[in-house]
């Protein structure tokens, strides 16, 4: 009898991280006539990924393509806007609105301005979106870092999202993906998160006022200014 031989899977390239990690962001930011404006390169970009990335993100992009923009953007308020577990927040699944989500929100501002990329005033730093981007476009491995640390919250996320068979739970799916195989450590608390939540705690956050930051030690040299989020090269693009 033949004994059947075991595949191995073959490792995600640098350039598909990129086109993944990039899709995902856009397809989980709000929708406007900007991104729709950008199906038939996100299609290609599907169809050139694995399965296993190509095919989540896929069903995302076909809900988008195939509901009107009103109602799509009713939907998207209604999914992250509304529901703590669906929070697109890295840091809030792990500590809320709390005094130590202020030190962690420090952590990824500085990563970013070491790299030399300035956010926009209007946008937290542990913002889904803006992690993705980063990690597509500036700095592979720290962004990849700073996804890994907050990985209990965005599989919640993800699981939140499958429950409720949300439209956007394919671009959360393909970003897990892309990452290791979940160790013990990190299954239990991920079931900790989902069984107890967030901690609460009766606080303002005032994240960058505090003492232990020092943007001297982050900002990168004066000559080299600061970074613009450019879109990475995608199969078919021009």
């Amino acid at each position: 009898m033949r004994v059947p031989t075991l595949r191995r899977r073959r490792e995600i390239t640098d350039e598909e991280l990129s086109w993944t990690w990039q899709t995902a962001s856009l397809l989980l930011g709000y929708p406007d006539e900007e991104l729709l404006g950008r199906v038939d390169l996100l299609r290609q970009v599907c169809a050139a990924l694995p399965s296993t990335l190509g095919e989540p993100l896929n069903r995302t992009l076909e809900h988008l393509t195939a509901t009107p923009l009103t109602l799509l953007q009713e939907e998207y308020v209604e999914t992250f806007d509304t529901r703590r577990r669906h929070n697109l927040f890295l840091t809030y699944f792990a500590h809320g609105d709390t005094r130590k989500r202020g030190v962690a929100l420090l952590r990824f501002k500085q990563t970013y301005m070491r790299a030399g990329f300035d956010l926009r005033d209007d946008e937290l730093p542990d913002h889904l979106c803006v992690v993705l981007e980063f990690a597509a476009t500036i700095d592979r491995d720290e962004g990849r870092t700073l996804i890994l640390d907050h990985r209990a919250g965005l599989e919640l996320l993800r699981l939140a999202l499958g429950e409720k068979g949300s439209p956007w739970a394919g671009a959360v799916a393909a970003v897990t993906a892309t990452l290791p195989p979940l160790g013990d450590d990190e299954r239990g608390a991920i079931a900790r998160l989902a069984a107890e939540g967030p901690p609460e705690e009766e606080v303002g956050l005032t994240p960058y006022a505090t003492p232990a930051f020092d943007p001297a030690t982050a900002v990168p040299p004066p000559e080299a200014g600061p970074t613009a989020l450019p879109m990475p090269t995608f199969p078919g693009a021009r």
